[in-house]
């Protein structure tokens, strides 16, 4: 049996320090995982950044933002049934440091709603 490559979580360093610039209002911690990087605030994981794309985190009061930008959930396996409740931010988004901000503060609110779960 022959084994597909997975696809990499590996982001290009410009991409990412832009992404940290882009946040630069916020205190983020940046942390290596699985070839991407994850997005703290303190102790809450907020996003990942994966193959050029940011994600942010979502639960029922910031998804419908995502959905009505078209964005869709980061799906780290290809081919494999199920997502995670992070969306990709969209492109307008990621160039507004302000909107992306605004973005990334929700996101930080849902990374703590599901830890009280």
């Amino acid at each position: 049996m022959t084994r597909r490559p997975s696809k990499s979580l590996r982001s290009s360093d410009s991409f990412r320090r832009f992404v940290l610039d882009q946040l630069q209002g916020l205190e983020v911690l940046p942390r290596s995982m699985f070839g991407g990087t994850g997005l703290y605030n303190g102790q809450d994981f907020f996003g990942i950044i994966a193959a050029d794309v940011l994600y942010l985190k979502v639960d029922d009061s910031n998804r419908g933002m995502f959905e009505m930008a078209g964005m869709k959930p980061f799906k780290p396996y290809p081919g494999r049934s199920g997502t995670m409740k992070y969306y990709a931010v969209p492109l307008d988004v990621l160039e507004s440091a302000v909107e992306l901000e605004r973005w990334a503060r929700a996101a930080i609110g849902a990374s703590r709603r599901a830890k009280k779960t």
